[in-house]
């Protein structure tokens, strides 16, 4: 009997372009069709300004979708970072049409042509160590708690709406200063640099393919790159060389755990963890309870865990 092949590992692009496009409601059906006839999963948003999501498929079929939009007028040029997870890391395939392809809240803003300057991962070791240099994490707090830059400043925002106030109330710490800035695979610090160079600074920066491409890219002994990179599908979070991470969701509140929380006594699986416990009631416990005991049925099962699971 000739044994089976391994399993391949599944092909994970995280992609975005900004570009004009004034008929992108007429894009939505047929990439829609595109990645369903592929077994592609995963999430694309299109909006007047572009496209950005991330997916995950074979590595024949990934490769031809992305040839596929780079052949849309105005999308060549996409900015990807792949990685691999040894299992689909997504339940269905959507494409979704947006207001902004990452909302700020802020109008007249094109990052397509305003953007600050790119810094290589190579450079940016360099940029972030000068003293005249203020490094800005532009994600959200629960995504900046298990992994982040060596003394990178904490906007400490719930969505990125936020950010626009934050850098109002705290431009006079911007001036005179280099201003570096980053997110998870380049997309949101690359709006977030257009919205700070339209208030005037100049000095302006932030790192090109996002955190995820300085994880691929960066040696772990040279790096200055802290903890785990947070990302929006099932592994959780992602390390040096792109490796599936340690950290793990509660399935209460969708927060991210580090190794040192899931030992907490307000953790358990499926119920609460130590950023929810004193905001949920006993009878909120008893309801994911149940819920982790139908989850843990369906896997004893040899089910997938429910999406909202």
């Amino acid at each position: 009997m000739t044994p089976s092949a391994p399993p391949q590992p599944v092909r994970v692009a995280a992609l975005y372009r900004f570009a004009r496009l004034d008929a992108f409601e007429a894009l939505r059906a047929p990439l829609a069709a595109f990645c369903c006839g592929r077994g592609i999963k995963g999430t694309l948003l299109l909006a007047h300004e572009g496209i950005n999501g991330t997916v995950a498929g074979s590595e024949a079929a990934i490769a031809e979708l992305i040839d596929h939009i780079e052949a849309v007028d105005g999308l060549a040029g996409l900015e990807v970072k792949y990685s691999e997870a040894v299992e689909m890391p997504f339940h269905r395939m959507k494409v979704r049409l947006k207001r902004e392809i990452v909302t700020m809240g802020v109008g007249d803003i094109d990052p397509a042509t305003s953007a600050g300057t790119y810094v290589a991962p190579a450079d940016w070791n360099a940029l972030i160590s000068q003293p005249d240099t203020i490094v800005i994490d532009t994600r959200n707090t629960y995504e900046v708690s298990i992994g982040t830059f060596k003394g990178a400043v904490d906007p400490a925002t719930a969505s990125f709406r936020e950010f626009p106030a934050w850098v109002e109330a705290h431009r006079a710490e911007l001036e005179g200063r280099k201003v570096a800035m980053f997110c998870t695979g380049g997309i949101r610090c690359e709006k977030a640099t257009a919205y700070v160079r339209s208030l005037g600074f100049e000095d302006v920066f932030h790192l090109k393919g996002g955190i995820l491409r300085y994880l691929e890219e960066v040696a772990a002994e040279e790096s200055l790159w802290q903890g785990e990179c947070f990302v929006f599908d099932e592994r959780v979070s992602v390390s040096h060389g792109l490796a599936e991470g340690d950290a793990e969701l509660c399935r209460a509140c969708r927060h991210p755990l580090t190794e040192s929380e899931r030992s907490s006594p307000k953790f358990a699986a499926g119920i609460s963890c130590p950023h929810c416990f004193d905001a949920r009631s006993d009878e909120d416990r008893k309801r994911y309870a149940e819920r982790q005991r139908q989850v843990e049925l369906a896997q004893a099962r040899g089910k997938r865990p429910h999406i909202g699971s």
